[in-house]
């Protein structure tokens, strides 16, 4: 059996996010998951959303805002939706069930909100799959004192799942379950800069069981083309009062006039297994794609052992861009 290349350890958090810039447009998502009934109960979702414009001159404005709230049984299926706005046909999504390998809930959730594609509301409610399942890492971090002890050599094969899960990786037992035991963890502190209020949508204060799947989109204009810089980062709170990350990731790209990835690079900054870093090593295959189509792209290109889980929903969440992109200013606009 081939054994996986190894880096190491990914530990070093970006802290909070970067000063927003002039004529630039950032979308701020969350997902916190609190698991306060218990591990047996339904857990609650909530997610946040908002898109700030920072103009050239005068004040940032907020573009839109979205929410929603899920209860989700412990098998990850949707007991119930609410959103704002409001979508007409959301209660379609009641029953539907986060990692069925039959029904895709990504397939089925851009079949349903098809029309919303672009929007915080669309991206929050595509991006439930992957908040849903690192959701029960945050619950892990837990200890019997709790109530909700940590869990090891539980659940399916997680064999070649993705690149950090490969083959005779130190992220799998003998019985290719996942190995909590090894999986790292990193202090983490908060994303939102004192120093920059509007730098985030406000975030909810977390106690007891619970995660966080937050993410950043940061763009703007240089010349025809549109940059970006995008972060991510899964945590959780610990008993203690502090907070830990499982992953967190930075990514740079460039969009030409066309739509087209031009370049992309990814940073690991935060993961959980010395196999795990590999992952940044395949983004170039997305390069000469249409952006606006990676929701679709991505999973093809860097499937199973070519990417990491994490990594993909950051790439894949940059099909937004192009809807984003309509509302940068031009700088010579401001200028007159």
């Amino acid at each position: 059996m081939t054994v996986p290349q190894q880096f190491p350890i990914a530990r070093e958090s970006a802290g909070v996010a970067p000063p927003r810039r002039p004529g630039s447009i950032r979308r701020t998502t969350s997902i916190d998951t609190d698991w306060s009934a218990g591990i047996e109960q339904p857990r609650t979702m909530i997610g946040l959303a908002r898109d700030l414009l920072t103009p050239f001159d005068g004040a940032p404005k907020v573009l839109a805002q979205a929410s929603f709230r899920l209860i989700v049984t412990p098998r990850r299926e949707i007991r119930l939706i609410e959103s704002s706005p409001e979508h007409p046909r959301m209660g379609e999504l009641i029953g539907v069930q986060a990692g069925n390998p039959q029904r895709s809930s990504r397939a089925q959730i851009a079949h349903v909100l098809g029309d919303s594609a672009g929007t915080p509301l669309f991206q929050l409610i595509d991006d439930y799959s992957g908040a849903s399942l690192v959701a029960a890492w945050g619950l892990m971090q837990w200890d019997k004192d709790s109530g909700l002890p940590a869990r090891s050599g539980a659940g399916p094969s997680m064999a070649n799942i993705c690149i950090g899960h490969a083959e005779g990786s130190s992220a799998l037992n003998s019985d290719g379950t996942s190995n909590f035991e090894h999986q790292s963890r990193t202090p983490v502190g908060s994303l939102e800069d004192p120093a920059d209020p509007m730098g985030w949508h406000a975030m909810p204060a977390q106690a007891g069981p619970g995660a966080r799947r937050a993410r950043r989109i940061d763009l703007w204009r240089d010349g025809a083309d549109i940059c970006v810089d995008a972060g991510f980062q899964d945590s959780a709170p610990l008993p203690d009062g502090t907070r830990v990350a499982v992953h967190e990731y930075r990514v740079r790209a460039k969009i030409d006039a066309e739509g087209v990835l031009r370049a992309v690079t990814a940073e690991p900054l935060v993961l959980p297994y010395a196999e795990c870093p590999a992952s940044v090593l395949h983004v170039g295959r997305l390069i000469g794609q249409p952006v606006a189509r990676l929701r679709d792209i991505v999973p093809v290109e860097l499937a199973t052992t070519l990417g990491c889980t994490h990594l993909n929903d950051v790439l894949r969440a940059l099909a937004d861009v192009p809807s984003l992109a309509r509302h940068l200013p031009f700088e010579e606009l401001a200028a007159r």
